[in-house]
């Protein structure tokens, strides 16, 4: 009985960290002003502990990652139509896209701060793998359109939270202008019947 304290004590410590490294990043200017020693404050703990959740800051901020993602992972395992995996890859990868997109404009520092760890080759992070290979697939089902795997990177460099943050951060593109920039990039990349007409009316 008495180890069950210090657990239910690390699960709530735990939270509490996840929750101040949410509220700090949602307002700051900078990533990098998001501190391990900032975090461990707002939460009211101290560094020690949020080392032993977490390990150190990537390790926290890719819980805090995986924990706002959960929502469109789910929906893409096993939600309905566009997203989920009963829809046909030619309408499912464009959602998957504009959802990622919308995730990356929704959490904008988080993300940036994320890819930036400089962690070894972002390319190798789970989450990123994740996307990848799930694109993969898709776009592998897709009469004609050959080598998957490169094109699966090339959509997803156009979803880059350092690109995200430089259009809309930077540029001040307006978020429904850049829903519409990838949805038509996407059809292109796709060669789908609509924007075969458009290209030929340039």
């Amino acid at each position: 009985m008495p180890e069950r304290k210090p657990r239910k004590d690390a699960a709530r410590n735990r939270q509490a960290l996840l929750a101040a490294a949410d509220a700090l990043f949602a307002r700051c200017d900078s990533p990098d002003g998001v501190t391990l020693a900032a975090i461990a404050a707002e939460a009211g703990v101290g560094k020690g502990t949020l080392f032993r959740a977490f390990g150190d800051r990537p390790g926290l901020l890719r819980a805090l990652y995986a924990a706002r993602l959960e929502p469109v992972k789910e929906a893409v395992e096993a939600g309905p139509p566009p997203l989920g995996p009963t829809t046909p890859p030619q309408q499912r990868v464009p959602a998957l896209l504009d959802a990622l997109l919308c995730f990356k404009l929704d959490n904008r520092r988080l993300a940036l701060a994320l890819e930036e760890t400089g962690n070894g080759s972002p390319y190798r992070a789970e989450h990123y793998e994740h996307w990848h290979n799930l694109l993969d697939t898709m776009l592998a089902r897709i009469p004609g359109l050959t080598d998957s795997d490169f094109t699966a990177h090339a959509l997803l460099a156009a979803v880059r939270a350092d690109l995200v943050e430089h259009l809309a951060g930077n540029e001040r593109v307006p978020r429904e202008r850049l829903r519409a920039k990838l949805a038509a990039f996407t059809a292109r990349v796709l060669d789908s019947g609509p924007m075969r007409e458009l290209a030929g009316d340039d």
